[in-house]
C-alpha cells in the first residue's frame, strides 16, 4: 500500500489560499490566542481535503524464474553412449524441474544448423544468450548444459555469460578414460601448379591414451586414390610432399590407423582441398601453308594467357626450286628434330592446320608424334583439302593415331555445321551457343572434307550429314579432327559469324584431359548443407550412385535426368566431413564444411573446458556417468540469491522476488461519509469554542 494525493485544484492555487491562512494560524500560535490550535486544525482539514490524499492498494503476482536448459547436439555428442545419455538426463531433468512451478524452463538445442546439418563448432553460450535475451537479469535462476563439455564459445575472462551469482551448471556426458587418435594437416597451401611438388606438413596426435605410442602407418590419397604411405611418429610434425595430377579441385585425404579402443575413427582422417593450376600450356601449331584460317587460330591461342604457342607455317617447302639464292634467303628453317624428337614430349598439344606431308618431316617423325599421342599426348587436325589429296598425312604413318581416313573427296556445297545426336551429350559440343535452332543460329561453312566411317564420336555434322568434327582416344592421348578449313568464316563475321571461340577453346582442353569436359565423369560439390551429385554421360541412364557420409553410413541416391547426358542429385548433408560417392566404374569425394572443423579437432569427453566458468558463476560441473556407468542425475533445489548453490548431489536454482503488477485499489480518504464527518467535527469544535 502506498499514499498519493489527487487534488481538487492546482498546486499553486492551494499554495496560494494556504499560505495566508498558515501566516494567521502562525501568528495565533505565537501570540498565544485563544483557541489558534482548534483553528490550525480547521486549516489544515481543509487543506488536506483540497489535497484530496488517496491510499493506492497494488495487486501483484509473483513471477516465475527462468531457468535455460541447453542440449549439446553437436556431431561430437554422437559418439559411444552419449545420445541416451544425453536423453536420459534430459527426461530426468524435465522431471524434477516440474515439481517447482516457480521456474519457467527455457529448453534449446544447440550443434545443429537450421538446415539439419552439424555445426562445424559447438556454441552453446550463443544459444544461451539466445535463451534468455528478453529476460530481465533479475529474473534468471540459474542455467543447466548438458554437454561432452567440447564447447567453442566459452567466455574468457570473467566473463560466465549469466548475470553476477547466477549459477551455471554443466553436466558432462562421455566417461573419464576415453583415449582417442587423430591426424590432421599443420600446414596445407590452397593452391599448387600441377605436376611440380607441394610441401605440406601433418601431425598425428594421440590424446587421453598415456604415453605416446610407437610409429604408425599413414595412407595417402589423391582424389580417392591411394597414392603413397608414409610412416609418422605421434606428437611429431611430419613433412609431406605430393604433386597434383590435374588442374582444378583436388582432394589429399591422409588416413592413419586405428588406435585398438580408441574413442572414434572419424578423425583418424584428414582432409585439405587445394586447386591444382597448370603451368602455362605449351601448344606447336604448325600449319601447312598460309591461309585465312591460320590467322584464326594464331589469334586464338595469342590471346590466351595460359597458352605458351610456338607456331611455324611452311611458306618455302624442300622440294621448291626457282634459283634464288641461299644467303638471299630470310626463311627460318624448321627444327623437326628439335621439336618432334627431342621436345615433343614438352608440348602439351600439336595442332597440324591444313599440313600435307611434303617431306618437311622424315617418315619416321610421323611415327613418333603417333607414339606421342599413344602415350598420352594431344592432336588437334584441321583438315584442308590437301586431306583429301595425294600428299596427305593420312599416307604416313601418322595414320594408326587419326580416327578417320580420307575418301579422296571434297564436297563444296554451303551447309549449316549442326550437332549431331552424340555431340548433344558431348561436352564440347552439348551447350555451343547457337547450336540448339534448326537452322543453328551460326554462319554457313562451304566445304567438307569427305572421310570413311570414323573412329570415335562424331560431335558435328557438315553436308549431306558428313562427318564434321571427330573426337577419339588413341592408347593414353587424345585426337580431334575437324574436316573443313572454313571455321574463319565465323570468325569474320560471315552470316553473323559463330562460336569459334568457345569450339575450338573446348576442344583443345579436352584434348589436354580437363576433368570438367570429360564424357564419362561423377562430379559431386557442396553449397552449404547442400550435396550436389552430377553425372555426366553419353548414355541414355544410369545406374543410382552409392553414397558413404563421415560416419561410414551408406545410402542409396537415384539421380534426376536434367537431359543431354546430364543427371543430377541433391541431398541435405547432416554431417561434416568427406562423403564419397560411388557409381559402376567411378567414384568421386566432396567435403561438407571446413576442412578443418573444430568439431572435429578434439572429441574426448572434458570437463576443463567449462570449469573456469562455472566456478566463476558459483556453479558446478560434474559427470552424469560414474565408474560403473550408472546414470548420476542431480537433484534440483531452490535457493536465495546468496545461498550456496550446488552440493554433493544437488544443484540449486537460485529463485527470483520480482512481481507483475495486475491491477490497484485506490481509496481517498476525504471523499464519502468519513471525510465529511472529519471535516464536520473540525469546524463544529472551532464554533463551539468561538460561541464561549
Amino acid at each position: 500500500m502506498s499514499l498519493d494525493f489527487a487534488p481538487l485544484t492546482a498546486w499553486w492555487l492551494l499554495a496560494l489560499v494556504c499560505l495566508p491562512v498558515a501566516a494567521l494560524v502562525a501568528w495565533a500560535l505565537l501570540s498565544r490566542t485563544r483557541g489558534a490550535l482548534l483553528r490550525a486544525g480547521a486549516g489544515a482539514a481543509l487543506a488536506l481535503a483540497i489535497a484530496n490524499p488517496v491510499i493506492n492498494e497494488e495487486e501483484r503476482a509473483p513471477l516465475s524464474t527462468v531457468v535455460p536448459l541447453i542440449v549439446d547436439r553437436s556431431q561430437s555428442q554422437k559418439l559411444t553412449d552419449r545420445v541416451e545419455t544425453t536423453d536420459a538426463a534430459l527426461q530426468a531433468l524435465r522431471d524434477r524441474l516440474e515439481r517447482f512451478p516457480q521456474f519457467e524452463v527455457r529448453e534449446v538445442e544447440a550443434g545443429n544448423s537450421e538446415g539439419g546439418g552439424a555445426e562445424t563448432e559447438t556454441r552453446l553460450f550463443d544459444a544461451l544468450a539466445s535463451a534468455i535475451r528478453d529476460v530481465p537479469p533479475a529474473r534468471i535462476g540459474g542455467a543447466i548444459m548438458i554437454t561432452d563439455g567440447q564447447v567453442h564459445d566459452v567466455p574468457t575472462g570473467e566473463e560466465t555469460g549469466l548475470p553476477p551469482n547466477v549459477p551455471l551448471h554443466a553436466l558432462t556426458t562421455g566417461r573419464e578414460d576415453e583415449f582417442d587418435r587423430k591426424i590432421e594437416f599443420t600446414q596445407a597451401p590452397r593452391f599448387s601448379i600441377t605436376g611440380q611438388p607441394v610441401a605440406m606438413t601433418y601431425h598425428v596426435v594421440d590424446s587421453g591414451a598415456g604415453d605416446e605410442s610407437g610409429a604408425v602407418e599413414v595412407q595417402i590419397f589423391l582424389n580417392g586414390e591411394l597414392v603413397a604411405t608414409d610412416i609418422a611418429i605421434p606428437g611429431q610434425e611430419t613433412p609431406l610432399d605430393l604433386s597434383l595430377d590435374r588442374a582444378g579441385a583436388n582432394i589429399i585425404e591422409l588416413a592413419v590407423d586405428e588406435l585398438p579402443g580408441e574413442l572414434t575413427l572419424a578423425n583418424n582422417r584428414a582432409v585439405a582441398e587445394m586447386q591444382g593450376i597448370r603451368e602455362n600450356l605449351r601448344v606447336l601449331l604448325v600449319s601447312g601453308e598460309p591461309h585465312s584460317g591460320e590467322r584464326t587460330w594464331r589469334n586464338l591461342l595469342k590471346s590466351d594467357a595460359s597458352v605458351d604457342l610456338v607456331h611455324f607455317t611452311i611458306l618455302r617447302p624442300p622440294e621448291k626450286q626457282d634459283g634464288t639464292p641461299i644467303n638471299e634467303l630470310s626463311l627460318i628453317a624448321f627444327p623437326t628434330r628439335e621439336l618432334f624428337v627431342e621436345k615433343i614430349e614438352d608440348f602439351d598439344l600439336i595442332i597440324f592446320d591444313r599440313y600435307q606431308y611434303r617431306n618437311v618431316l622424315p617418315s619416321l617423325y610421323y611415327d613418333y608424334i603417333a607414339e606421342y599421342v599413344r602415350g598420352g599426348g594431344a592432336l588437334l587436325v584441321a583438315a584442308g583439302p590437301e586431306y583429301a589429296g595425294e600428299n596427305s598425312i593420312a599416307n604416313t604413318p601418322l595414320v594408326t593415331a587419326l580416327p578417320a581416313k580420307p575418301t579422296g573427296v571434297v564436297t563444296a556445297q554451303g551447309y549449316f555445321p549442326r550437332i549431331s545426336d552424340e555431340g548433344r551429350r558431348h561436352p564440347v559440343t552439348r551447350d555451343l551457343e547457337g547450336g540448339q535452332a534448326e537452322p543453328p543460329n551460326w554462319g554457313r561453312w562451304f566445304r567438307t572434307i569427305d572421310v570413311e566411317t570414323p573412329d570415335g564420336v562424331i560431335a558435328m555434322n557438315g553436308a549431306d550429314n558428313r562427318p564434321l568434327l571427330v573426337l577419339n582416344r588413341f592408347g593414353e592421348g587424345r585426337v580431334g579432327m575437324i574436316l573443313s578449313d572454313q571455321g574463319w568464316l565465323w570468325a569474320r563475321g560471315f552470316e553473323g559469324g559463330g562460336p569459334h571461340v568457345g569450339l575450338y577453346r573446348r576442344m583443345a582442353h579436352w584434348l589436354m584431359k580437363e576433368p570438367e569436359l570429360e564424357e564419362e565423369a561423377l562430379t559431386a560439390s557442396t553449397d552449404g548443407q547442400t550435396l550436389t551429385i552430377r553425372r555426366q554421360t553419353m548414355e541414355d541412364e544410369v545406374a543410382p550412385a552409392r553414397l558413404r557420409s563421415p560416419s561410414g553410413v551408406e545410402t542409396e541416391v537415384d539421380f534426376q535426368n536434367q537431359g543431354n547426358g546430364i543427371f543430377t542429385a541433391r541431398i541435405e548433408a547432416d554431417e561434416v566431413g568427406l562423403y564419397e560417392i560411388t557409381q559402376g566404374d567411378f567414384s568421386t569425394l566432396a567435403h561438407a564444411g571446413p576442412v578443418d572443423a573444430p568439431e572435429f579437432r578434439s572429441m574426448i569427453s572434458t570437463t576443463e573446458i567449462l570449469e573456469p566458468v562455472a566456478e566463476a558463476s558459483r556453479g558446478s560441473i560434474r559427470r552424469l556417468a560414474d565408474a560403473s556407468d550408472a546414470l548420476r542425475v542431480p537433484t534440483i533445489l531452490p535457493v536465495r540469491a546468496n545461498g550456496t548453490a550446488f552440493g554433493g548431489d544437488w544443484i540449486g536454482l537460485r529463485t527470483t522476488g520480482e512481481t507483475e503488477l495486475l491491477g490497484v485499489t485506490r481509496y481517498s480518504l476525504f471523499s464519502g461519509f468519513l471525510g465529511l464527518a472529519l471535516l464536520l467535527l473540525v469546524l463544529s469544535g472551532m464554533w463551539l469554542r468561538e460561541g464561549r
